[in-house]
């Protein structure tokens, strides 16, 4: 389709006004060649009925008798046949034998291969010196009946036919020209007109305020606006969920941070009296130490959820090996275990046994969460050691799954789905965490298409322990 109008930006008005206006304008010259044939056609049908009336007449002219075919015409009839002053009109009469009776010696016969029929007025298109004709014949019988018919033929040039053509094109074309603009004009306010709910509904979205993030309303626009006013109804909805979502995560996040802040600066300020002796400065410089140690980890638990949240579907995968990675963060983890008095260990495949494609920053950050999760959340003293288990298990064909297991009280079943909100804690719970690490690791997760579950180590038990279950697709 031949674009009308050039446009560096795709416009709705522009495109529907090109695809009304191009087949009409196409479809024009389209029309006026059909015209002309149509015209050409009907500018014949007069000139070609007295063609046929004047041979007809000549052949009444058309005498024999038992010597030989005769002709007369009056001089009267030849001054009729001569009178067009547009065009000039011939005549010839020839008889049995081809002799010329009288008329134009040059007028063309009939083609040599056309059965003789006499009595039949016919018409052909031909020429006569190089100049197109039209010609109107009959093959006459005359006595005796044993010569050849005689032929008469009438011939004028095609001039008035054009005449008249050019008149007809002139009576139906003309119009258009004027119709043309004016329908382009009905056209343009038909457009301007039907495309008016759009401008409307831009001007209600213009006019709403920064923090308006109510619906649209769907019954103010056309049926064919209903699905894209549907669709940013729905992203409203999200973006206001995002950002309800935000404000309550940096509400939170502020509350997280209060805490440690405001230690740091009792404690400061019991360093600074002047009864402290030495080993009330020793405990607060302690207590300093352990509130900057608990801010530092919220923040990079923070980071972490924050920078987990923005990788997106855009995340870089790499081939992974989960049992090396998860080895890797067990090693990092052994010194805080050990201080606590917990058996941490790994159960897994070989190297190179478990892989598959994912982000392995990410991974380790997953299965680091899990980890400290644990080892903060296992009860554990030298007489009674707390267990953490960290296990790659599953092969390619089923899928690999990453299981972090431990001893501690477990996490009763109404509060199992809330542990993977931020800042959520389970309430009973001393253990020192900013409740970011789950969250983390349910987004890596998702992240990776894999599921978490979390059941019970051992069920029945006074101790029932947790285990979370990461479980990755085949792929």
């Amino acid at each position: 389709m031949v674009k009308l109008f050039q446009r560096s930006q795709r416009s709705l008005f522009g495109e529907i006004l090109d695809w009304m206006l191009t087949p009409f304008l196409l479809l024009w010259p389209i029309t006026f060649g059909l015209t002309w044939l149509v015209a050409e056609g009907i500018a014949k049908v007069p000139f070609d009925r007295g063609l046929g009336h004047d041979v007809k007449a000549l052949a009444q002219l058309v005498h024999s008798d038992d010597k030989r075919v005769s002709f007369q015409l009056s001089q009267a009839a030849r001054d009729i046949l001569h009178a067009d002053e547009t065009d000039a009109v011939y005549y010839q009469v020839l008889g049995g034998d081809g002799e010329l009776l009288d008329g134009e010696a040059r007028l063309p016969l009939p083609q040599d291969d056309e059965k003789l029929v006499t009595n039949e007025l016919r018409l052909r298109d031909d020429n006569l010196a190089g100049v197109p004709i039209r010609v109107a014949y009959i093959w006459v019988r005359v006595q005796p009946h044993t010569a050849r018919p005689a032929l008469v033929q009438v011939a004028e040039t095609l001039e008035k036919r054009s005449l008249l053509a050019h008149e007809i094109i002139k009576g139906v074309m003309l119009p258009l020209f004027v119709i043309l603009p004016l329908a382009v004009l009905l056209v343009w306010l038909a457009l301007t007109r039907g495309i008016q709910p759009l401008s409307e509904l831009e001007d209600r979205i213009r006019q709403r305020k920064p923090d308006d993030m109510s619906p649209l309303d769907e019954s103010a626009v056309p049926t064919e606006v209903m699905p894209l006013v549907s669709s940013v109804n729905d992203l409203l909805t999200r973006l206001k969920h995002s950002i309800a979502t935000q404000k309550r995560f940096l509400a939170d996040a502020a509350h997280q941070l209060k805490t440690p802040l405001a230690g740091l600066r009792m404690q400061a300020d019991l360093a600074q009296r002047s009864d402290a002796n030495a080993d009330d400065l020793k405990q607060s410089l302690k207590q300093i130490g352990r509130a900057s140690m608990r801010a530092t980890h919220t923040v990079n638990q923070l980071l972490a959820l924050a920078r987990a949240e923005s990788s997106g579907t855009g995340v870089a995968k790499h081939s992974c090996d989960l049992a090396l990675l998860t080895v890797d963060v067990v090693k990092d983890s052994l010194q805080r275990a050990m201080e606590k008095h917990i058996d941490l260990g790994f159960e897994g495949p070989d190297p190179g046994t478990a892989l598959l494609a994912g982000n392995p920053t990410l991974l380790k950050e997953m299965v680091r969460n899990l980890i400290d999760n644990a080892i903060n959340y296992t009860p554990s003293s030298p007489e009674q050691p707390g267990v953490v288990t960290a296990r790659v298990c599953g092969n390619p064909q089923s899928g690999w799954q990453i299981q972090v297991e431990d001893s501690g009280h477990g996490i009763p079943a109404a509060e199992r789905e809330r542990v993977f909100e931020p800042f959520y804690r389970a309430l009973g719970t001393e253990a020192d965490g900013s409740g970011l690490g789950l969250p983390i690791v349910l987004e890596i997760a998702e992240q990776h298409q894999a599921l978490v579950t979390l059941s019970e180590t051992r069920p029945g038990h006074a101790s029932p322990g947790a285990k979370f279950t990461v479980s990755f697709e085949v792929q």
